[in-house]
């Protein structure tokens, strides 16, 4: 699955600049560091858009092309920003036999948004995950830690709808 990149436009803080800048400066002398350095930039914003990852490739004086393709590879960075509730639809084999993928296109359909976006005010992220061990369940939706279980397409806008008031 290709990674989106964020619509949003980058918001970073001078605090949060300084933060990463002092991370790397601790680790720019070893390049084997990277992958360290890039978890913890996630930890400071959150998500790793472009202007982290030229940041983190200046600072460590490593291509901005290695960075993103650690940054795009491996499944724990992410290019968009988490909205305030984060919805995941488990994609595992019980919930996607059970419609997990009807479940996902209603809230693409709803929100406006596709899996690894997050909408513009910021509100919504929506990813496909594997399994989350609630097999018995399936299909399986869960915003932030609360999991709604045995869901069909058609109770999508009722799960939204309390967090949308």
């Amino acid at each position: 699955m290709l990674k989106k990149i964020s619509k949003i436009p980058f918001k970073g803080t001078p605090e949060q600049e300084a933060q990463l800048k002092a991370v790397i400066e601790e680790c720019k002398d070893d390049k084997s560091l990277l992958m360290h350095v890039m978890q913890q930039a996630q930890a400071i914003y959150g998500y790793l858009p472009i202007e982290v990852q030229k940041m983190i490739a200046d600072g460590m004086d490593i291509p901005l092309e290695k960075v993103y393709g650690v940054s795009t590879f491996y499944a724990q960075f992410a290019l968009s920003p988490k909205g305030e509730y984060n919805i995941s639809v488990c994609l595992g084999t019980a919930c996607y036999v059970k419609g997990a993928q009807s479940l996902i296109d209603k809230v693409t359909e709803i929100l406006g948004i596709e899996s690894g976006e997050c909408t513009e005010d910021g509100k919504f992220s929506l990813e496909a995950c594997r399994c989350i061990g609630a097999c018995g369940l399936a299909p399986v939706l869960s915003i932030n830690d609360e999991v709604y279980g045995k869901l069909t397409a058609d109770q999508i806008s009722g799960v939204l709808a309390k967090y949308q008031a």
